[in-house]
């Protein structure tokens, strides 16, 4: 028993001792880009920047090293991975679009109903921002007949002069407010055009 404790504690210190051997008997070959090999028991500086071999003892490859990619290509493999990101978020936002427009829509009839109605209610957003401007510029004649009254006389008071400004620059935002809205009409039929577009694209797909 004791001798064949012996024996297995020699074998293991054997093999300890092969070892390194073997991993001095690997090599590393390479071709630098002159066309010159080159070899080491190590990779050798030559062979920064190409691919390498590994070597067995007996001179087979055991392994390819490729060599580390250029600035070129790790630019080009970001550029072409943020695209692959870019265009699965693209993806998916086309097609929760699509789920949406199925879901808010039955039919292109369905699409022409809330056109209209949309224009309608832009219609009476319309008639209240002028009907506002009416107002403003009733007030706005009344405040001058007051200012004619002062004309040649004294002063006229503070407050009138006050709501004669404020009226007047109300009623400039409001103007403002109306030429803006009334261009809104061509934002809402452009979006429900794309929405029909979209949704006729749709079920031709199916």
């Amino acid at each position: 028993m004791k001798a064949f404790a012996v024996s297995i504690a020699s074998a293991a210190a054997a093999l300890l001792a092969l070892a390194p051997l073997e991993a001095q008997a690997q090599s590393y070959r390479c071709v630098d880009k002159a066309g010159k090999k080159h070899y080491g028991q190590t990779i050798p500086r030559a062979c920064i920047g190409v691919e390498v071999e590994q070597l067995s003892a007996s001179g087979t490859v055991v392994k390819r090293i490729p060599p580390p990619p250029t600035r070129e290509e790790l630019e080009a493999k970001d550029a072409a991975e943020r695209k692959r990101v870019e265009d699965d978020a693209a993806a998916r936002e086309r097609a929760r679009r699509e789920r949406a427009l199925l879901a808010r829509y039955a039919s292109e009839q369905a699409i022409e109903d809330s056109r209209a109605r949309a224009l309608d209610a832009h219609a009476n957003k319309v008639k209240e921002i002028e009907g506002t401007i009416d107002s403003l510029k009733r007030r706005q004649a009344e405040l001058s007949k007051e200012m004619e009254f002062y004309q040649g006389r004294n002063k006229p008071p503070e407050k009138l002069l006050e709501d004669l400004r404020a009226n007047r620059a109300n009623l400039a935002a409001e103007q403002a407010n109306l030429a803006t809205t009334q261009k809104e009409s061509d934002d809402i039929n452009a979006r429900f055009d794309e929405d029909k577009k979209a949704f006729g694209e749709i079920r031709a797909r199916k």
